[in-house]
Formats: structure tokens, sequence, C-alpha cells
């Protein structure tokens, strides 16, 4: 139904006209005629129609008094991220598994959801903790508005509590949040399915302080900050790119000793009776592989080849002709990445060696940046190259003790340009487990993450506790991620992480009255904002809803008074 103008002799006459459906076909039918358009208009009678229809159409006039400023706005809150992150929150049973674990204690707040918060908050704008508790007042966040800075706080402690049951801990004891991953995991077992594949990496984290009672010691820095005490974080994950669990370790653990408690305790946590590990060459020793192979268990390990003299002797110099493998990049708009692929077995023990030709050329090319810098350095003497990595390692001292370029080492780098050697005792085909390996890079991306988008760095908490708390907050965040990437993948999207907190965060909802009525107003989508909520299952709120006005509150004083003289 809608009003239209009509032109009837000289005159204009404004009609209410109806639509309907009649013999297959869309007719018009006058409800009635209002007069002529220029009397109505000179007598200001439209006016007076509108007004007499307000109290029929109290949401159109609203969302226009809206519109011109002439509704009073009463609060202004951001819903998207809330909405969506909870449906995520409470379908990855992260929420239920925190609710359950600490039923039993006093906390005097709801600990479930001040994780939340933090957790939201790390997804959303990154930033310090104490920052948080400023930050989700802006945010329409279901039981979090009286949450405060000292909860966020003790939730955080709370995570990274040590239990009594110390049983299959690693370099560190057993926390709350090993209890949260084993429960989440078990409670989702039908995604993760046998965990056939796992893959595992390390990476540090810097403190601004000392880093807590045990975590905080110097170590080899992934962060270049090697001034600083650190902590070390291993990740597992499973073949689809899913968070499964996380370590925390002191900053002085070595990589090389990680790899084998993680396996032996995965095993324990999470029932697990056949698997296969896909790690890269940091974490490998001899003694790690014989330990595996005695376990019986699968591993694909990235190899040391320049430092291994099998390979070195039997590996680099087989001649078999290699087998051509595209890798789609999944992670990037970059073209497949294209390998050689070529099995060589020595003594029963399997290596694959996989030819990158693009890293092949960059190799190359560095090679001879640096050697043209070189034979520059040395015509203006020969002590000051000792300092220098990239020039020791093509350097020879002959018999007049005058450093000069060996031809040698040269030729022997050269054999390794885009190469990288693995080592597996699986069944895999070659191709497979070069497939397999490149999928390292799904757990490189969390690690970026983490450390960027997330801003888990630096770590400002002087108690391991809070420390694994405030770390493992991260690692919540990043199971939402994945999940919400999932959903989108599946739907055909591959929305930028950036545009989807964009577009989410721009959704509002907005409190206003007029004429003594309170309606609550929600802003229109943009960008992706509306697939996303698709996506994930989420019905976008109406446009325009009204709600009651709540009762006036009487002050403080005037309550008192009233007990005193009851």
């Amino acid at each position: 139904m809608f009003v239209r103008s009509k032109k009837s002799g000289n005159h204009r006459y404004l009609q209410i006209v109806e639509n309907h459906w009649e013999d297959g076909h869309v007719r018009q039918r006058v409800i009635g005629t209002l007069g002529r358009e220029d009397e109505l208009r000179q007598q200001g009678k439209l006016e007076q129609i509108l007004c007499s229809l307000e109290k029929f159409a109290d949401h159109a006039l609203v969302l226009t008094a809206h519109e011109k400023g002439e509704a009073t706005a009463i609060a202004t809150a951001r819903i998207g991220p809330p909405l969506i992150f909870e449906r995520l929150w409470r379908e990855t049973c992260c929420g239920e598994t925190i609710e359950t674990l600490v039923s039993g204690r006093k906390f005097g707040f709801s600990v479930e959801r001040a994780v939340f918060l933090t957790v939201l908050h790390r997804l959303v704008n990154s930033g310090s903790d104490r920052f948080a508790d400023k930050w989700h007042q802006d945010y329409k966040i279901e039981n979090a508005d009286a949450l405060s800075l000292h909860q966020l706080y003790r939730a955080m402690a709370w995570l990274g509590e040590e239990l009594r049951d110390q049983k299959d801990h690693t370099h560190s004891p057993r926390t709350t949040k090993d209890l949260i991953e084993e429960e989440v995991f078990h409670r989702r077992r039908d995604l993760f399915a046998s965990l056939s594949v796992v893959f595992f990496d390390t990476t540090s984290f810097y403190f601004e302080g000392e880093g807590g009672e045990t975590l905080g010691e110097f170590g080899f820095s992934k962060d270049h900050r090697p001034d600083r005490h650190q902590m070390v974080l291993g990740v597992i994950i499973d073949e689809h790119g899913r968070p499964i669990c996380s370590e925390m370790w002191p900053g002085n653990t070595a990589d090389v000793t990680a790899l084998l408690p993680v396996i032996d305790r995965l095993r324990n946590r999470f029932r697990i009776s056949r698997m296969c590990v896909v790690a890269d060459r940091g974490m490998i020793s001899q003694e790690t592989i014989d330990a595996l192979d005695e376990r019986k268990i699968d591993y694909i390990l990235g190899a040391r080849e320049r430092s291994s003299r099998e390979i070195q002797d039997h590996v680099l110099p087989d001649t078999k002709q290699p087998v051509p493998l595209s890798i789609p990049r999944g992670h990037s708009n970059r073209l497949d990445l294209d390998l050689q692929v070529r099995e060589t077995v020595v003594c029963g023990r399997r290596y694959i060696t996989c030819i990158n030709a693009e890293e092949a050329a960059k190799d190359a090319a560095a090679r001879n940046a640096i050697v043209d810098k070189l034979k520059s350095a040395l015509k203006q003497g020969d002590k000051a190259l000792l300092a220098n990595k990239g020039y020791r390692r093509y350097l020879k001292t002959p018999e007049d003790s005058v450093f000069e370029i060996d031809p040698d080492r040269i030729k022997d780098d050269e054999r390794l340009d885009g190469v990288y050697i693995l080592r597996t005792n699986t069944k895999f085909t070659s191709l497979q487990v070069a497939i397999q390996y490149r999928q390292l890079w799904k757990i490189e991306k969390i690690f970026r993450s983490a450390k960027t988008l997330l801003v888990t760095r630096p770590i400002f908490h002087q108690r391991d506790a809070t420390i694994r708390g405030h770390v493992f907050c991260s690692f919540l965040a990043l199971i939402l991620r994945k999940e919400l990437e999932d959903r989108l993948a599946a739907k055909g999207l591959k929305p930028e992480w950036a545009d989807i907190l964009l577009d989410l965060d721009r959704l509002q909802e907005i409190i206003v009255e007029k004429n003594g009525k309170r309606f609550r107003l929600r802003t229109a989508t943009t960008g992706v904002c509306s697939k996303v909520f698709n996506a994930v299952g989420v019905a976008l709120p109406p446009t325009i809803s009204q709600i009651a006005i709540p009762p006036p509150q009487l002050k403080k004083e005037k309550v008192e008074d009233c007990t005193m003289s009851t």
C-alpha cells in the first residue's frame, strides 16, 4: 500500500493505492482519494495526516527522527564482534568447558565472562590487558559490564594455576589451561577424528621485566631480543590447521629437547594410539629420531643437510630423476608452489629431497651479492671479515694466513640452492611427504597471528600463572579465528581478516527515545558483515524494536533513609 499522485483534468490528486494479484497479473486498486495535492499542501493537511498516523507508525517515524537528529540518543554500543564470537565461543565448547571447571570455586564474579572478554579483546583490538578494561565499555558483551581489571587478572591467573596432579608434565607443570585443552578436544572429538598427522613448532616471547618466577630466562630469541628474558611457546595443530594444544616453557629450553616430551604427553593427554609428527630441523637430533623409532611413531622431519655427512655423501649426489609437484598456496594469492621431489634410501633410511627453483634463484642471487661484497672487502683488509657470518662461509686461510675466497665452499653451497631435505619413516609416497611438510606454514601463520594481530608480546605480567593465562587467551582467540575462517571457507568466502573485523566493528546498536518511548536501532551492515553472520548462523538483530523504559532508580541516600525509618 502506498500514496501516489495522479493527474485528472487540470489538477493532481493524492490517492491511497493497494497492489493485488488478479488473473496472474499485479493490479492496482484505489483505496481512497485524499484530495487535490495543491490544496492539501497549501492548507497543511498533509502534516496533519502524518501526525495522526504517527501513533500507528512509530518505527518509521523514529528512524526518520534519528536520521534528522530529532530523537534523543541514550546509549550506543558495538555489537558485531560480540554476537559472532559469542556464538563461536559456545559452539567450540570453550565457554561451557570453563564454566564446568570453575563451578566449584567461589570467585565472586564470572570467570568465564572475564576470559571471554579478554579473548574477544585479543581478536578485535589487540592491546594491553589493562586497556581491555576500558575497551569493553564500548561493546555489548553479555554479562560483562560489571567486570573490572583485577578480575581479568584473577581469571588469567586461574588459567595458569598449577594442578595438584602433575602426571605427564613436560618442562613446565600441568595447569588449568591443560584441562581446558583436553576437555575441548574430547567434546569435539568427531571434528579432530584420529589426529593422524600433527604439526609442531616453537617460538619465543620476550618479557618486559623478569618474566615470572621460572618462565623468564635468557635463551635463543626468535624475536631477535637476546637482551630480554623470554619464554618458549610450543603449539600443536592438526592436519586441517586447528590448534590442539600449547606448551609453555622457560626461555632457555632448547628446541631439540622439546619434541619428545611433547609427543609423549600428547599421546597420553588425548589418548592417541597412532599419529605422524611433522616438525622442522630445529627440533631434531639423532637421539630424538632414535626415540621416535623406538616408540613406533611416524615422523616427517626436516633434516640438517649442511651438517649431515650421510646427506652430503649419499643424498645430494643422487642423480635419480626428480618428480615435479605443484602445491597450491592456500594461505596467499600467489601462484602455486612448484617443486622437484626425489627420494633416496640410505641403509633403510628414507630421505626426500625437495628442490624449489624459485628459491634456488633467490639463493644464487644472494650468494653472488655476498661474494661480490667479499671481493671488495678483501681489497681493504681481511681482519673485519671474521665478524660477518655470511662472509666466513666462503673464506679459507692458506699457508700465508691471508684470507681468500674458497671456490670449493661456493661450489658446495651451490648444491643446496633451493633445496631442503626431509627424513621420514612413514609409508607415505615421496610426494605425500613433501605436501605434508609444506603444511607447516599453517603453524607459522599461527605464530605470526599471535605475535602481530593478537599482540601477545611483549608481556608485562610478573607471575608464572598470569603469564600462562595471558598467552593462553591468545591461544583461545586463535581457536575462534580458525573456526570463523573455516565456516567462511565452507561458504566459498576468503575475506581478509582486517576487513572482517572492520565490517563487524561498524555494526552498532543505538538506544533512542522519542515521544516518551524507547527504541533499539541497529545500523546497516557494510562489506562482508552480513556474509559473516550468515556463515556463522547468527541472525541479525531487527533494524528497530521498541523496548521498555526501565523504572527510575532511587538514589542510594533515599533508600537508606527509607530503611532507617522502617
